[in-house]
Parts: structure tokens; C-alpha cells; sequence
């Protein structure tokens, strides 16, 4: 253990993340090879910490370990060498899933070799600020930056954000030059504040948050001589357009919770002809994995949602800045030197520098942005009561890690929003708030979520078994179904705690009309018609009942596969299927098959069937009909159910050893060598079925040329066991 933690920490992890990596046996084994591999193209050179970080990304989200050395080449070579290259390199080798890659294709849509030259960076930067010229010129500092450095981005793909925001700042700082008093004292029109409609980053939080744009009155809210005049110009400023957005914090994937938050922004938006918004909630973007930019915007987009615009709160960074410095000259905030201990708690005394002058804090916050001072040792307080009775609130406190965003947006609850808006006198949305909505029988946290991916009881995020919506894609589930689930669930104050049964119903209205069927045998039984005339080809409806849907070809020869199930050798009471003494018929066949011989093994376990078939014309109707297949293709199944045992198992009441002991045994049963019927050979990645009388099921993203993995989706309507 001590070497395998040697030769992590090696490429540049701590000794914490090194041993918490070897908890999570199949990442370590995948890292291991990956740093042999490595050190097997550098010869006597070391994998420098730059390179080492990348190989850690790159195995932590690589699902096809075939492409393990292809990858660990173009990283050692330096010819991927940066986060958003490595994230179009999976990209690529995810939807690209063939044995030979082109390379030529692969390099250009990883940006490989591509070199952005400084001129290239500030002539791009040029035309993007001649584009908004006038409206910077009219608008100065208010003017949304966020919007220069969306479109810089997209025209410099391959460039160096950092090097980019410099040449932005610059060439704003260039044509606008420096700012005057002016920008300092007229009250900015802040698209945070103005949305029509908002909702706190995490939709499982205690309550969530929905501002409105018209100015009714409800509790906390305050009206000043300006409101009126105020919402007149916001109302002139957006024509009445209903504005929401979503905003997600991206240092995780979206979960079924925030599914409800997107359907509200979203659909609410969409349903008034308005607009929404996704904006991320990046506090720290430089540390904030790529990943979870990418998938919460491609879960947006899963669910059916075309965001207006993509913002982050850092790209409001100066502008919150300066609302601080506002606040600050208004009277309404101090900094303070009371340390976190000191203000920890509800009764705590007021501080001694509650009324040190103006000019004496806008001086200190100026040194605090500095970084005059150390974490910890001041911070700027707002001059406010709580809902709570809690005095004076932190506004910024000081952290030493890149783009931090101001804090105000994500802790304030209604009456000190409220507070804050007309303190600044601002634009003042109404604010309501609806209940979270939470699923039994699993977690969204997080943290915990990490914990089960370390400890590996689930694989990752995307495991079938979490309900993340990435995980709810994998397993099959129809966005539509989704959709349907979070309207029935609707829009209510009081919390919302829902059981698992009732999505997966959602999920079966939707696949009976849009899964087409076919037929699969999960525990084979050899089946020999020693009277088959001829090998033939049967015609199988895609829905039985709407026939003019399409239908596929499947081959019907003299051996076949039943289940298991659907045979017993002595005869019970109510059962319907074959026996020696009962015949049974073969669905779409048109044939009745009749029991001549039992074959078994050596342990007595019956292995092969041999049977007589005739006309289902010819002889009395059976009492039953069941699937076969014949000529099948081998394939992968993977059966789902809860991951808890309990319903609750957060709750120390339910579980008292904690979530990680509630672990149910059975929650993934695989299947390895199940058949199904060749129609599905075709089949693309998340391509839904109806494994006739089994359940439906979707394409997992494992599966080869070789071997089709299939995912259970959810059971049929009927009981399975049903006979």
C-alpha cells in the first residue's frame, strides 16, 4: 500500500488524495497502468505535476479503458494540455466508440497543435469590443462584460482563458478609460437583481426562492418612496418580458431535485413567451472541474430546454465589487476585525467597529482586495438585522483562491434581500418560495455521492443506481418522463417527499408508446423442434398495438431459447406455461411447441429440451404464449434496484451507522451471457426497448461491437413474477 501511494504521490497528488484514490480499487488499478505507460514513453524523465494532474483526470472519467494508452500518449507528449482538451478528447472517444480512431479528426477536435498566438487573442478581442462599441460607450462599467468574454470564448476555443480576460480588460479599459465618479455613483441597473424570476442554487435547500417582477407585498418586503420609479424603468428595460433563470452551483452534476428547478425556470419562462437563463453559480472557476460546466448544460439541453444565454456570477465579479464600495459609502456596511469564532453563534456582541468612518472602511475594503491582509483577519459586515435575530451579516470575507464571487447571493433570505435591494437602491423582485422535493430510498448530497464513488459501491456519478440525471439518462429514464414526474409533483410551499415508484410510473407511460419491443431471454434454456420443416424468418410487430408503427424480422429455426421459468418438469397447480404434460405457444410463431424429451446434466439440472411444434391453427389454443429468441445475440444485462434498504437512510433514526451501511446487497445483479433477438444489433447508446414480458431497457454506453450491454430501465406494469 505504501509503494501504490509512492507512486501516486509521484505525479503530483497529496498523501490524503493518494490513500483516498487507493480506496477505489478499479481507479487505482486504471492510474497505476496509466503512470506505467507514462513513465514508459518519458524513459528516465519524471511525470511533472502538470502532466501527472491531467492523467488523474483523464482516469477518473474514462470509461473505455482500451483507450487508457491512446490518451496517456497524447498527454506525455503535451499534445493535450489542458483541461478543455481533455474534456473534447473524451467527448470525442465517448461518441467515437469504433477500434481505430482517426487520428487526424481526433486531433482537430481536441485542438491539437492549435497555437493561438497573442495577435490572434487581441484581433478576435477587437472586433468583439468594436461590436458593442456604441453600447459600451452608452453604458460604460454597467455595460454585462460577462457578454465580451461569452463571445471571446467561443472564438477562441483553444485559447488561454486568463490571457484572454486580460485582453478584454484591457482593451475596455483602453476605449473606456479609467473610472470616473460617475461610475461610481449612478445606481446600475443589475441583471442579478432583475430577473423576472429566481431560484436559489440548490433546489434541496430547506425552501426555495422565487422572485417576481411586480411589486406586490409580502413579508419583508419594504416599500420605498423609489419603487414605483423603479420597477416603471425595469418594466421600460425589459417590455414586461417574463426573464428567469437557472442557476446551478457546477461543482457536481444535477440531481432529480434540480430537475424540478429546471422545469420551473424553464418551463415557466417558456409557457410566457419569456426567456431563461442558465448562469452558473462558479465560485471558484479556476478549481471548478470542466465536467460539471459541461454536463449541467447538456442535462438542460437533455430535458428539452434551450438556455437564452450562458452566464457565470464571476463574470459580475467588479460589478458586485462596486455595489460593496456603494453600500459601503451609503453608510450601510463597516469592515470589521472580529475574528469567525468571534461571530459565531446568534448572541453575539455588537462590533466595536460597527461606526468607524466611511472613508476609514472604504480605504480597508480597497487593502482587503489587495491582499494586505490575512484570511480571516477582516471582513466587510452589513449594517442589518436577520430574520433570524442574527446582527450584521458577512458580505466578503477575504480567501485566497481565484474569482471568488461575492457571497450575497447565495445566503440571503427574503427580508434581507429585500434589505440589500433598497439599501442600494435598486430594482426590489418580490420574493416567494416553494418546498424542496425530496425522493426516499436515496441521496443527492454531494459529499455523500463522493463517498460512494471512493468507496466503490457506486461506479461514478452516472451510476443507474443514483439519481443524478446523468445516472437517470443511463438507466434509461425519457427526459419526457422526467418532465411529466416534476409537473405532477408541482409547484407547493409545504416540502415535498416523494417515493421512487411514482417517477418510474412516469417513466412507463412514456416507453409503452415510444419503446419498440423485442424479444430477450435472461436465463437461457436450449430448445431442439425436431419437426421444424425449414428455418424461416418471423415478423415481429414494434408495437403490437398500433401495427402501422413498423415492425422488424427476426429468424425462427429449429433451436431456440426460452427462460428458464417458463419450463417445469412436474406440473403445479396454476401454472400456465410448458411442461411434459401442457403445451405452449411461441409468440408471432404461429407455432404450439409439445415436450418429447428432458435433458439434463451431470448434477441433474435440466439443460436442453427437445420438442415437436405444429400449427397454432392445427390444435387447441394454448393456455399460454411465450417469448423466444433464435440465432440471438449474446449480450450483457444489468438488473437495478434501490441502493438503500431504507427508506430514509440519511436519517440516524432509520439507520443509526450511517447511509453507507444501509447499502442494499442486491441493488445490481448482472447478467452476463442473457440473448436477445438480433433486431436490436443496430442499436445506438441509450436506445430504448421492451424486452417483451421482461421489462424495458436501454443501450449502456459500455457496450462493444462485440457485446451489447443492456440497462433495466424499470419493470413492466405487471408484477414479473406473475405467472
Amino acid at each position: 500500500m505504501a509503494d501504490m501511494v509512492s507512486i501516486f504521490m509521484s505525479i503530483g497528488l497529496n498523501e490524503q488524495k493518494a490513500k483516498e484514490t487507493l480506496k477505489n480499487e478499479a481507479l487505482s488499478s486504471t492510474l497505476k497502468k496509466a503512470i506505467e505507460q507514462a513513465r514508459g514513453l518519458l524513459g528516465s524523465a519524471s511525470i511533472d505535476k502538470t502532466a501527472g494532474t491531467m492523467l488523474y483526470n483523464m482516469v477518473t472519467r474514462l470509461k473505455d479503458p482500451t483507450r487508457l494508452s491512446f490518451l496517456t500518449e497524447y498527454i506525455i507528449t503535451r499534445k493535450i494540455n489542458s483541461e478543455l482538451q481533455l474534456s473534447a478528447a473524451l467527448d470525442f472517444i465517448k461518441s467515437h466508440p469504433q477500434e481505430n480512431l482517426d487520428r487526424l479528426e481526433f486531433e482537430a477536435a481536441c485542438g491539437v497543435g492549435v497555437v493561438v498566438t497573442p495577435e490572434q487573442i487581441e484581433d478576435a478581442v477587437e472586433l468583439i469590443i468594436r461590436k458593442h462599441k456604441d453600447q459600451l460607450l452608452a453604458e460604460r462599467y454597467r455595460f454585462n462584460m460577462g457578454i465580451l468574454m461569452g463571445e471571446a470564448r467561443t472564438a477562441l476555443k483553444w485559447a488561454d482563458g486568463k490571457i484572454v480576460k486580460n485582453e478584454v480588460d484591457m482593451q475596455v479599459l483602453h476605449l473606456l478609460g479609467p473610472k470616473t465618479e460617475a461610475d461610481l455613483e449612478k445606481k446600475p441597473k443589475v441583471y442579478f437583481y432583475s430577473v423576472f424570476l429566481w431560484h436559489t442554487h440548490n433546489p434541496f435547500s430547506t425552501k426555495k426562492k422565487c422572485w417576481r417582477g411586480s411589486n406586490y407585498k409580502t413579508e419583508g418586503y419594504v416599500v420605498t418612496p423609489n419603487t414605483m420609479n423603479l420597477l416603471k424603468k425595469h418594466l421600460e428595460e425589459t417590455g414586461g418580458q417574463v426573464r428567469t433563470r437557472f442557476p446551478p452551483e457546477p461543482n457536481g452534476i444535477l440531481h432529480i431535485g434540480h430537475a424540478k428547478a429546471i422545469n420551473f425556470n424553464f418551463g415557466y419562462a417558456k409557457a410566457n413567451n419569456g426567456i431563461c437563463f442558465l448562469r452558473y453559480d462558479d465560485t471558484n472557476p479556476e478549481k471548478e472541474e470542466e465536467k460539471y460546466f459541461t454536463a449541467i448544460k447538456e442535462m438542460v439541453e437533455w430535458l428539452g430546454y434551450k438556455p437564452y444565454a450562458v452566464t457565470h456570477a464571476s463574470d459580475q465579479f467588479q460589478l458586485l465589487y462596486d455595489l460593496a464600495v456603494d453600500l459601503i459609502r451609503r453608510g450601510h456596511a463597516y469592515v470589521c476585525h472580529q475574528r469567525g469564532e468571534e461571530l459565531k453563534g446568534h448572541n453575539i456582541p455588537p462590533s466595536p467597529w460597527r461606526e468607524r468612518p466611511v472613508e476609514e472602511s472604504l480605504l480597508l475594503f480597497d487593502r482587503m482586495r489587495k491582499g494586505m491582509f490575512a484570511e480571516g483577519e477582516v471582513t466587510l459586515r452589513m449594517k442589518m438585522v436577520m430574520e433570524d435575530g442574527k446582527m450584521d451579516p458577512v458580505a466578503y470575507r477575504i480567501k485566497y483562491t481565484t474569482s471568488r464571487t461575492h457571497c450575497a447571493p447565495k445566503s440571503f433570505r427574503r427580508s434581507s434581500y429585500f434589505w440589500l435591494c433598497n439599501a442600494l437602491d435598486l430594482y426590489c423582485p418580490v420574493q416567494w418560495e416553494y418546498g424542496r422535493l425530496n425522493l426516499t430510498y436515496t441521496v443527492v448530497s454531494k459529499r455523500k455521492i463522493i463517498k460512494l464513488v471512493e468507496t466503490g459501491i457506486v461506479r461514478d456519478w452516472d451510476d443507474p443506481r443514483l439519481f443524478t440525471l446523468t445516472a437517470l439518462r443511463r438507466r434509461g429514464f425519457p427526459p419526457q418522463a422526467i418532465n411529466n414526474f416534476c409537473a405532477r409533483v408541482g409547484v407547493t410551499v409545504a416540502q415535498t417527499t416523494m417515493e421512487p415508484h411514482l417517477l418510474e410510473a412516469c417513466v412507463r407511460e412514456v416507453l409503452n408508446d415510444t419503446a419498440p419491443r423485442a424479444m430477450a431471454i435472461l436465463e437461457p434454456l436450449k430448445v431442439t423442434i425436431t419437426n421444424l420443416p425449414t428455418s424461416t424468418e418471423v415478423r415481429v410487430p414494434d408495437f403490437p398495438a398500433n401495427e402501422a408503427k413498423g415492425s422488424h424480422v427476426v429468424p425462427f429455426s429449429k433451436t431456440i431459447f426460452i427462460e428458464q421459468s417458463d419450463f417445469r418438469e412436474v406440473m403445479e397447480k396454476g401454472y400456465k406455461r410448458l411442461t411434459p404434460d401442457q403445451p405452449v405457444g411461441l409468440r408471432h410463431a404461429g407455432y404450439v411447441i409439445s415436450v418429447q424429451r428432458v435433458i439434463k446434466d451431470g448434477c441433474g439440472k435440466v439443460c436442453e429440451l427437445e420438442v415437436t411444434c405444429a400449427s397454432s391453427d392445427s390444435v387447441e389454443k394454448p393456455k399460454a404464449f411465450i417469448h423466444w429468441v433464435s440465432d440471438p445475440l449474446r449480450c450483457e444485462v444489468r438488473l437495478y434496484e434501490s441502493l438503500f434498504l431504507h427508506k430514509n437512510p440519511e436519517d440516524p433514526a432509520e439507520v443509526p451507522a450511517g447511509f453507507l451501511s444501509d447499502i442494499n446487497p442486491n441493488s445490481l445483479t448482472v447478467i452476463g451471457s442473457a440473448l436477445v433477438d438480433r433486431s436490436v444489433g443496430k442499436a445506438k447508446v441509450f436506445d430504448k426497448f421492451q424486452f417483451e414480458r421482461v421489462g424495458y431497457f436501454s443501450l449502456d454506453p459500455d457496450s462493444t461491437s462485440e457485446k451489447l450491454v443492456f440497462n433495466r430501465t424499470v419493470t413492466l406494469k405487471e408484477d414479473p413474477g406473475k405467472i
